[in-house]
């Protein structure tokens, strides 16, 4: 049975984008009509996560429970969110829905095990979503170690997510410090890294970082892909 896919979105906008892009690239689809059916709430008024949890910002809850309605009335049979920071907010939406939610960090640290084997993942993301050990706990679940990036890396993160990719602004300026980042993590024992904010991907793209990473909005899409009932492409 086929299923439809609903992506809670503008978390930021250019992430939702992006997971838009991977969803219709990698599933395994020769003429239109073989694709997946998706609905996009791209909810711009949605409050930063990170400065709700780190700052006490505003709640993000209700407009993301009001992204949820406006996707269930749409006939969405899934959802999908392409924010890391925003899972941990998950325990609490999932009662506000009878629609499932599918799991980046779950889909991610499935990822990492079954591609490095024994190996130790860097995490790359804001410091929202460092700070509450979201992925250290999603990858230890799975068996895998993790390095996080010092306050100078947090720092370099931060700049790059708000002021580049957030921003609107050209990255050039930024690849210094992100690939100081990276090497430190290295040092620190990292064997490859973990895109852990949605516009990190971005970021690596355009920056064309060097390294082996893992792309949580590319194995959140292979997720959505096979829940739905269609093939990934090239598996």
């Amino acid at each position: 049975m086929k299923r439809s896919v609903g992506i809670l979105g503008g978390m930021g906008p250019l992430a939702t984008a992006d997971l838009f892009r991977k969803l219709v690239v990698l599933t395994d689809a020769s003429c239109d009509g073989e694709h997946i059916r998706v609905y996009i709430d791209s909810n711009v008024n949605i409050p930063d996560r990170t400065a709700a949890i780190l700052r006490g910002g505003p709640s993000p809850l209700p407009e993301m429970t009001e992204s949820l309605r406006r996707l269930e009335a749409c006939g969405a049979d899934c959802v999908i969110m392409p924010c890391n920071t925003a899972h941990y907010f998950l325990p609490e939406l999932r009662p506000r829905t009878k629609l499932p939610f599918l799991s980046m960090l779950r889909a991610t640290a499935r990822a990492c095990a079954a591609r490095f084997p024994g190996k130790t993942a860097g995490v790359l993301a804001t410091r929202g979503t460092l700070e509450t050990g979201l992925y250290p706990a999603a990858l230890a679940a799975e068996g895998v170690a993790s390095v996080l990036p010092g306050e100078a890396g947090r720092d370099a993160l931060t700049a790059v997510i708000y002021d580049g990719v957030k921003a609107g602004r050209a990255l050039a300026s930024f690849r210094a410090p992100v690939e100081q980042t990276l090497s430190d993590m290295a040092a620190a024992g990292a064997d490859y890294f973990v895109l852990g904010c949605t516009e990190l991907p971005i970021v690596r793209e355009t920056l064309a970082l060097p390294g082996g990473f893992v792309d949580p909005t590319e194995e959140l899409a292979k997720a959505a892909i096979r829940w739905c009932g269609y093939r990934v492409r090239g598996e």
